[in-house]
């Protein structure tokens, strides 16, 4: 099998040796036991933001291809890391060593064994309240709580009929799901959309518990700034969401059943 690690960096030149130091070494340990009969051949992908701190050199050192993204964005880094990667298999982490590199190839079996579709590690469920800010527990909670209200009816399929930590930046998924999913967003609204479209599209989700760590380096997200996109990016999708349930029960009203032979 082959699968993709994708891993989005600025300026994480202090960390990223360190992640991906883990996670080789997590896979090598992973293919003479988990993966004993059927090795997984890994694409390491570093999607880098135009760093000046030697992050390139760094990943490239480590093994990895580093692609260049010089346009801003959390999910503008994924989209065109989806776009280059070649494995059946596409796993994500943070490059700030918050995520646990060294479970990638447990939550790799795991989605293989329990024939899903995407799998998705809650950090809500393990959290140490030192690894996030209040600011940011209080705006996870909120999110999480408008999904949860606001898409109700299309998380019914769904474990607890939500989605615990609709922020978490930790995937590991079937690549072919991509081509059927709308996805639009190019900052931090892109780990929502990506999840809710899993879920809208009728794929197989699930959400695992993982433990979440400081991060390495300075923080780059802006608490209420990116609450805000996230909480208009909720609000709008649901909007449009309705508008096309609405057409398509127009649609199938309008159109004749037919007539019996």
């Amino acid at each position: 099998m082959r699968a993709s690690l994708l891993v989005p960096t600025l300026n994480e030149g202090e960390s990223i040796g360190h992640v991906l130091r883990s996670f080789r070494e997590a896979t090598e340990s992973a293919n003479r036991t988990l993966f004993a009969r059927d090795p997984v051949e890994w694409e390491l992908l570093v999607i880098d933001g135009a760093s000046t701190d030697g992050t390139a050199e760094r990943a490239r050192a480590e093994g990895a291809t580093v692609v260049n993204e010089p346009r801003k964005g959390y999910g503008r880094a994924y989209r065109t890391g989806f776009a280059r990667a070649t494995g059946e298999v596409v796993a994500t982490l943070d490059g700030d060593a918050t995520y646990p590199a060294e479970r990638v190839p447990e939550l790799l079996r795991y989605l293989l064994d329990h024939d899903l579709d995407f799998l998705s590690g809650d950090r809500l469920a393990l959290l140490d309240r030192k690894a996030m800010t209040t600011e940011h527990r209080i705006g996870n909670r909120l999110l999480n709580l408008l999904v949860r209200v606001a898409y109700h009816r299309f998380l019914r399929p769904v474990a607890g009929q939500t989605i615990r930590d609709s922020q978490s930046g930790m995937w590991v998924f079937r690549r072919r799901l991509l081509e059927h999913l709308d996805l639009t967003q190019d900052g931090m609204p892109f780990s929502e959309e990506l999840k809710l479209e899993v879920v809208i599209r009728g794929f197989r989700f699930e959400e695992v518990p993982i433990r979440y760590a400081e991060r390495w380096g300075r923080p780059k997200l802006s608490t209420w700034r990116d609450g805000r996109r996230n909480f208009s990016f909720l609000l709008t999708k649901r909007l449009r969401l309705e508008r096309e349930l609405r057409a398509r029960a127009r649609l199938n009203a309008a159109t004749p059943e037919p007539s019996p032979r």
